[in-house]
């Protein structure tokens, strides 16, 4: 392949996008890769197309090694296959619904269970007909709220799916571990740098679930990781280690006056003044409620959250816990029709007779006390504990994980950062083979319901996230498995160094490499230059003033390295350089 910056499809920019918050969307706009259409939607100009193209060949050629096969299902489906699992309302506004000239219900395609199910039930039968896996490499499209960060979050986006069948668990979980040796690989060779984190699978369903998270300061998602034994989690999946059950007497329940504290520090300094407590923030339960809306029905019910006072709930790991419920702030008119509950001053005492489900973090074991509400204004109760004076419903994980937490698997501190998620691995089990009733007939006759895993890659999230790690303060810095081309060869503008530079970019293209050449007449240097650097590619060739003594300038964009080499050198230098490597 060979492309002449003369003839090339492109407008690189000097200045960034008004819009653009993060590396990622600044540089693969001002490099002329993509354009903004509208609010998460993009267009891929012909080096972001080659690019986009190069990370799908490597999830292809992954997929393809560990015996998967390619289908393709439409963009535009049916409402029917997603009333069947309950999804068409669960997934609530995220869904693009539409009707067609009949009046018939459809939406645009955010994920494919369903698709996948009913193809393998129309064509499977019989138990020798497994295990099989599907995969796809699709545009899927989510009304996210709020697009942003580029292709980074957009509402229009590039994914492979695929979906383990198997007559099994045992071969469920092969299936899943032959996946995430793939996804290994599949990042490995993009050049990703990235974390195995324990994940929820939430309106997905299953049970074991893992996400691969590219670290990034501008991620959304935070994650957790011990540097003693290595556990890594999303926030949403962090497990809080229990602490063991108290034993022993406790004071009776006492109430407190305190009026005029309306936050948790204003109440231990007021309880350890007047009533010599001695307590932290720590030592408190605050009670949080929310109300729970059940999608595609009217049904709302309020619910009471436990969590120690030195802790905020964090509202996402709320939703992936509560999932598929949404959780929504109770406002005024919600107390108004709960007057059993006394805002500010809740305590966990009353809830089970006012019929309110009431749960708390795994911290609030049987026999601790606290200092909560009393259920009366301007009054909280001291040596509240759980299992004699309250009893809760169950815990939830919904307290916000802070760095230096005890890790759930060997009790060292944790650590956060943050990170964007790029591929996230599921084992389904019969969720979505119990709503197809997909079975296969078993060597006796009798059917088997088969079990299934799903396993995602954002294709074209894996660009973005490849400009996020791999740039500089000159531009993008493309890893070679996945850069538009190989070299980028510059001739700076004299008519025989263009020349010399187009000879040796089509002997490169001709003995197998990727080239890019900067011909274009009228252009002074330094604007080429800068689009060089800007550009990406890894490897620049610079045929310049050094072409009166027979030299050439060879960059390496990684490392950033420069030297001087003959130009009858160039051509064998570039091969060493760009050969690629065989994948293991």
């Amino acid at each position: 392949m060979l492309l002449r910056m003369s003839t090339l499809f492109l407008r690189t920019l000097r200045e960034d996008p008004a819009d653009a918050e993060v590396p990622s969307h600044k540089l693969l706009v001002r490099a002329g890769y993509v354009r903004r259409v509208a609010p998460g939607i993009y267009s891929w100009l012909p080096l972001g197309k080659i690019v986009l193209e190069n990370v799908a060949r490597v999830v292809r050629e992954e997929m393809d090694r560990m015996g998967a096969q390619e289908v393709l299902f439409p963009a535009l489906l049916p409402r029917d296959y997603y009333e069947t699992t309950g999804r068409w309302t669960e997934y609530g506004d995220t869904l693009f619904r539409l009707k067609d000239r009949k009046g018939a219900d459809y939406l645009l395609g955010p994920t494919h269970e369903e698709m996948f199910t009913d193809m393998v039930k129309g064509e499977y039968s019989s138990y020798k007909d497994y295990p099989v896996t599907l995969y796809q490499v699709q545009t899927k499209y989510r009304d996210e709220a709020r697009p942003r960060a580029g292709i980074l979050r957009g509402r229009e986006f590039v994914m492979k799916d695929s979906y383990s069948f198997d007559l099994d668990d045992d071969g469920l979980k092969r299936s899943y571990e032959m996946h995430r040796d793939a996804y290994i690989r599949i990042f490995g060779r993009l050049g990703i740098d990235y974390r195995i984190c324990f994940a929820m699978s939430g309106a997905m369903g299953g049970s074991a679930s893992e996400e691969f998270l590219a670290p990034c300061p501008t991620g959304e998602d935070a994650f957790v990781s011990c540097h003693d034994c290595g556990y890594a989690a999303n926030a949403e999946a962090v497990v809080t280690p229990a602490p063991p059950a108290v034993t022993g007497g406790q004071p009776p329940l006492q109430i407190l006056d305190t009026p005029d504290t309306p936050t948790i520090e204003s109440l231990v300094a007021h309880v350890n003044e007047h009533f010599g407590l001695g307590i932290t923030a720590a030592d408190t339960l605050k009670n949080i409620v929310v109300k729970v809306r059940t999608p595609g029905s009217d049904k709302i019910k309020p619910l009471v959250i436990g969590v120690p006072g030195d802790r905020e709930v964090d509202f996402k790991r709320l939703e992936a816990a509560l999932a598929p419920g949404v959780p929504e702030i109770f406002e005024a008119e919600d107390f108004a029709r709960h007057p059993g509950l006394v805002r500010g001053y809740i305590g966990p005492q009353v809830l089970k007779a006012l019929g309110i489900t009431y749960l708390v973090d795994p911290r609030v074991v049987t026999g601790s006390a606290w200092v909560t509400g009393a259920n009366l204004p301007g009054k909280h109760a001291a040596h509240v504990v759980s299992g004699r004076d309250f009893q809760p419903d169950g815990t939830i994980e919904a307290a916000e994980v802070r760095a230096g937490d005890a890790c759930p698997r060997c009790g060292h501190p944790l650590s956060i950062d943050r990170g964007i998620e790029i591929g996230h691995i599921f084992q389904l089990g019969r969720k979505y083979a119990d709503a197809a009733a997909l079975d296969a007939l078993g060597p006796d006759g009798k059917p088997i319901r088969i079990t299934m895993g799903s396993y995602g890659v954002g294709v074209s999230r894996a660009v973005a996230v490849l400009a996020e790690q791999c740039h500089d303060e000159l531009g993008l810095v493309w890893p070679r498995e996945v850069a538009p081309a190989d070299v980028h060869i510059v001739g700076t503008g004299k008519e025989n160094q263009v020349e010399v530079a187009s000879g040796l970019a089509e002997e490169l293209e001709s003995r197998g490499l990727r080239v890019v050449v900067d011909d274009r007449p009228g252009v002074s240097p330094g604007v080429k230059f800068k689009d060089a650097e800007l550009l990406g590619m890894p490897t620049i060739l610079i045929v310049g003033r050094g072409l009166g003594q027979g030299v050439v300038e060879l960059r390496d964009r990684v490392s950033g390295t420069k030297e001087e080499i003959p130009v009858d050198e160039a051509v064998d230098r570039i091969l060493t350089a760009c050969r690629p490597t065989p994948h293991a």
